[in-house]
């Protein structure tokens, strides 16, 4: 007997995403936080990428660029001591939305709090223990230790996860040698800005925008509207709490070993300090244990984290879903680990990528940096930098002849039906999985009619479609496409495999 389908171990983001998710797809979830409440320690400054799509199908990036403190950002991004310059691109392949990690929770608790998930904060989870049909944690509550029995369990709690220790899993990698400390502060007086964006600081001279490397590390800041946004990073093997905050007295420390001299600041808006890990855990799944997020991977460069962690999270709900709802086919819930293990190690080609070209500072790493910027004036590859970063290049496995877009992400079409104008984000809302017919293949939709009890089926218009029908998952990602003009037997059979194979039988 449980007590609840999935306890979800950890109330960040990721966490906090999974409980919504889980609610989408009919599943009571229970979240078990050991923080008394949401934390006002600044750790991420945003989110970016693929993710912002994933919200607005959810129809909640409205929420969040209203809590952004600049919902229209330029995007320009750092990678590696060099810069991702999209502004003057029609269609950046990303965007960011800057926004403090606290906002970004306080928005997903009052999500799942609405969709009904129950979210309990200061109860830590002591121990845990797994048979062949429930999972058991051991909690410490205000009152007391308690026990919760449920179906699954997953681990949502960070890079030093108890969880993924306590299921035996594996989590190898790095952990680079090296210090950053991020902050703003407002431009003392003392401090010349320069039309060119550079600085003039007594005693130092003129310090320019982006990136300076010294022997002692590396400086990097940009100033706009009055803010001195700037980051230091120094080789250090020390270990550091992460409960614990950064000073400015830490942070004018750091900058005057790096710069050789002091470096007014003005009045702190926000400091932070983070270290830079690579490792990715050997699986994502033990039993009954599954990982995501921090707890399943660590990048060693900012602004993936999160956003990973996050679609790991989407991908997982709706497999819990169907496994508990019982019409999971076999093997369904271990394409969690096939699928994002993959866009894992896929974030960690481009944030290894970022430790080479910011690691090093001989002629060899500088000249590396020079080509690679070069490089980067160019359309394509800046885009395919772009989609790399943001997470918008990952295919998941699909059969060897299947349609080229089978695994990836649903383009948000414009659809005409005779009910009006609707888009793939507005049949998303609701996360469940749909059949959209785009060229009026009666026959496809029949066959789907089997399976009405589990997924939606619509019917619709677009301009320059690009297949005759899309199999939809409820995480967005194509389960299976129709060529055009593809033969009815054949359309018809594959399209049957592709519902066996995701949704189950009828």
């Amino acid at each position: 007997m449980t007590d609840i389908d999935v306890i979800i171990v950890g109330a960040g983001p990721s966490g906090l995403m999974l409980a919504g998710e889980l609610r989408l797809a009919g599943v009571r979830s229970l979240v078990l936080e050991r923080q008394p409440h949401i934390r006002d320690i600044p750790k991420a400054s945003g989110i970016g990428g693929r993710i912002l799509d994933l919200l607005r199908y959810r129809g909640l990036l409205d929420r969040f660029e209203a809590a952004s403190s600049d919902p229209h950002l330029a995007p320009r991004f750092p990678f590696g001591n060099i810069y991702l310059d999209f502004t003057q691109m029609a269609e950046p392949p990303m965007r960011a939305l800057p926004i403090p990690q606290r906002e970004i929770e306080r928005l997903l608790d009052d999500r799942a709090g609405e969709l009904g998930a129950e979210i309990r904060r200061g109860h830590e989870v002591v121990a845990v223990s797994q048979d062949d049909a429930t999972v058991t944690a051991q909690v410490r509550g205000p009152d007391g230790l308690y026990q919760v029995t449920a179906r699954y369990l997953v681990g949502c709690d960070g890079g030093r996860s108890r969880i993924r220790d306590m299921a035996g899993i594996s989590f190898p990698g790095t952990t680079y040698p090296e210090v950053n400390r991020l902050g703003q502060v407002t431009v003392p007086d003392s401090v010349t800005v320069l039309d060119n964006g550079d600085i003039e600081v007594p005693g130092l001279g003129t310090i320019h925008a982006g990136f300076t490397h010294t022997d002692n590390g590396v400086f990097a800041f940009a100033v706009s509207d009055g803010v001195l946004f700037m980051q230091t990073t120094e080789d250090e093997s020390a270990e550091y709490d992460d409960d614990e905050p950064l000073t400015l007295t830490e942070l004018a420390d750091s900058a005057r070993r790096v710069l050789g001299g002091e470096l007014p600041m003005g009045e702190p808006i926000r400091l932070s300090r983070y270290t830079f890990k690579d490792r990715q855990a050997e699986r994502y799944r033990a039993g009954r244990i599954m990982l995501a997020g921090d707890a399943a991977h660590l990048f060693p460069a900012t602004g993936t984290a999160l956003n990973v962690g996050m679609l790991d999270t989407v991908n997982l709900a709706w497999k819990l879903g169907a496994v508990i709802h019982g019409w999971a086919p076999t093997g369904l819930l271990d394409t969690y680990h096939d699928e994002r293990h993959l866009a894992g190690a896929r974030a960690l080609v481009q944030t290894r990528a970022q430790v080479a070209l910011r690691r090093g500072d001989d002629a060899a790493a500088q000249a590396l940096r020079q080509v690679f910027q070069e490089l980067l004036t160019d359309e394509p590859a800046l885009r395919r930098m772009g989609n790399l970063v943001g997470h918008n290049d990952i295919r998941y496995p699909a059969p060897g002849d299947a349609h080229a877009l089978a695994g990836t992400f649903a383009p948000d079409l414009t659809l005409h039906t005779d009910q009006g104008v609707t888009s793939v984000a507005e049949l998303m809302r609701t996360a469940r999985p749909v059949l959209l017919d785009l060229a009026d293949r009666a026959e496809l939709r029949e066959i789907a009619r089997e399976w009405a009890d589990r997924i939606d089926i619509r019917a619709a218009k677009t301009d320059d479609r690009p297949a005759d029908a899309l199999l939809i998952r409820p995480d967005a990602h194509i389960a299976w496409a129709a060529t055009i003009d593809e033969s009815a037997d054949t359309a018809a059979a594959a399209l049957r495999e592709a519902l066996v194979s995701w949704f189950g039988t009828p």
